[in-house]
Order: C-alpha cells, then sequence, then structure tokens
C-alpha cells in the first residue's frame, strides 16, 4: 500500500464535498483525509499503485490546486 500526500487549495467543507466526489470514483484508493488544519491544507491517500499525478490532474481538472509532497 501507498501513502499519497499533497498539498491542496482546499479550505472549505463545500471543496471537501467536490473532492469526495472525485476520489470515491477511484477504485485503488483505500482511505484518504484531509487535514484542513494544516497550513498546507493537506490531503493523504492510502492506494495502491496510484499515480501521484493521476490525483494531481483530476484535482486540477476540478479547479483544486494538488501537489505532492515529498516526505
Amino acid at each position: 500500500m501507498d501513502i499519497l500526500v499533497f498539498t491542496t487549495s482546499v479550505k472549505e467543507k463545500r471543496q471537501v464535498n467536490k473532492v469526495t466526489t472525485l476520489l470515491t470514483k477511484v477504485p485503488s484508493i483505500f482511505q484518504w483525509n484531509f487535514d484542513l488544519e494544516d497550513c498546507d491544507n493537506i490531503l493523504r491517500i492510502e492506494a495502491n499503485g496510484l499515480s501521484p499525478r493521476y490525483i494531481e490532474w483530476l484535482l486540477i481538472n476540478a479547479g483544486i490546486h494538488c501537489q505532492e509532497l515529498e516526505y
């Protein structure tokens, strides 16, 4: 299992709902969550064989800034 971590522009509940719609359609994602208390509005995803670029593309096309964080 891979853990992917992203900085995002998500700041509001309605934006989380928009991302929920997108991420629930990706079958390789087991779990995900936001840390909106963090200054980078962290999105953490647990998945198998999922490209970070795909998540960035998915969210950017929905109008949400998303960039993988190296850890």
